[in-house]
């Protein structure tokens, strides 16, 4: 009998889809990919659901929860990689997991493709067909699955950046909002789309002296219409770059370009200008960040040091605080994961071009354009890749 993903791809009616919901395991992540609400909406709509036993128990969604939303218990990942037609996820598969993956599965999760290589040859011999949340479009030009996270990370961002500034964590010893009688801390925040609005946001309430750098205009003033005078909005050059890291005591990374390698923005040449102690925050780091001198770090080990300057390069910022990112991340992709179960991969995104957006990878072919010009792959557009 054919999987539920191959009679999508014929174009049939909707069937019952096997998804699994395997536990994470990269370093420190807690979040899990079906919350037990969005597994109650996949049982109401008669699908088939299996979790990794423990899988959501660090954040409080025990399988208690999951039994009484309808899933079954798996004792293994392994189980749930041999049966699951669709495996959901929040991270990147690790090698051992994109090992399981076989022909005509499907795989929904974030992938971050452009800057690992690895994972891209693993995936592209799995046979298994990949949408990768970060590349799923909206009628906004936004990327919907990638926003709340975005949000999480940029507020997440200065917390990170506030803790890191003190003196015991290798930081200068300055409070962001300062007291009466001294300065504020200075921020730099490239970037003025979700991650940087959400750091702002913070920056502002912590009382430091921040100031946004973007090349848009437009959005330039959104901002300030949003912020009025508790920022300065920059229109990013070099030069801005260059004069504004220099008097900053926190810089915030986060430029995206969607599917892509992240622009290198801060060089090493920056950090020699900078007052020992201060503290950057590459967000971008799950795209290869955009400072020359960035390295992927984990919740363990979140910092390193660079010419005086502490580096926060956590490459799953969100799962810091994995129940909230848990809560807010199945907000977005429900719609997505009923979608696909109830259509079938093909029906789903001839119905949907913006979920269609998120194909990275098929049947050995990679589908979107940025990640196969960064990996330098040939691209297959998605019509080919399924004729």
């Amino acid at each position: 009998m054919n999987s539920a993903v191959e009679i999508g791809c014929e174009n049939v009616g909707a069937k019952v889809m096997k998804v699994g919901v395997p536990k994470e395991i990269k370093n420190h992540e807690y979040r899990i990919g079906l919350s037990p609400s969005s597994v109650k909406e996949l049982i109401t709509y008669g699908h088939d659901v299996i979790v990794e036993r423990d899988g959501g128990l660090a954040i409080g969604f025990d399988d208690e929860q999951y039994r009484a939303a309808g899933a079954r218990i798996a004792d293994t990942a392994d189980e749930i990689f041999a049966t699951a037609d669709m495996i959901v996820k929040v991270k990147e598969p690790q090698p051992e997991e994109c090992r399981q993956l076989r022909e005509n599965q499907l795989l929904f999760t974030y992938l971050h493709l452009a800057p690992d290589p690895e994972q891209a040859r693993l995936l592209i011999k799995s046979g298994a067909t990949c949408i990768a949340y970060e590349t799923v479009t909206d009628s906004q030009g936004g990327l919907p699955l990638l926003a709340p996270m975005s949000e999480v990370a940029g507020r997440m961002s200065i917390q990170a950046a506030a803790y890191h500034l003190e003196k015991a964590q290798g930081g200068a010893g300055i409070l962001l909002g300062g007291v009466p009688g001294t300065e504020s801390g200075r921020v730099l925040i490239i970037g003025g789309g979700v991650v940087g609005t959400n750091a702002a946001y913070m920056a502002v309430g912590m009382g430091a002296e921040v100031t946004l750098l973007d090349r848009s205009l437009p959005r330039l003033r959104e901002l300030d219409a949003v912020f009025g005078n508790k920022i300065k909005t920059v229109y990013s050059t070099v030069d801005a770059i260059e004069n504004y890291a220099a008097n900053s005591d926190v810089i915030i990374g986060g430029v995206l370009i969607p599917g892509a390698s992240a622009p290198k923005l801060i060089h090493q040449g920056h950090l020699n200008t900078m007052r020992r102690g201060s503290v950057i925050v590459d967000v971008a780091i799950d795209q290869g960040g955009c400072f020359d001198t960035s390295r992927p770090t984990t919740h363990q080990e979140p910092t390193y040091i660079v010419d005086g300057v502490v580096h926060y390069c956590v490459a799953n910022i969100p799962g810091g605080v994995a129940r909230t990112s848990t809560i807010a991340l199945n907000n977005a992709t429900l719609p997505f994961v009923l979608a696909l179960a109830n259509k079938g991969v093909i029906n789903a995104m001839n119905d949907d071009h913006y979920l269609a957006d998120g194909l990275n990878v098929h049947a050995g072919l990679v589908t979107h354009k940025a990640v196969a010009d960064a990996l330098g792959y040939e691209y297959v557009p998605r019509q080919y890749a399924f004729s």
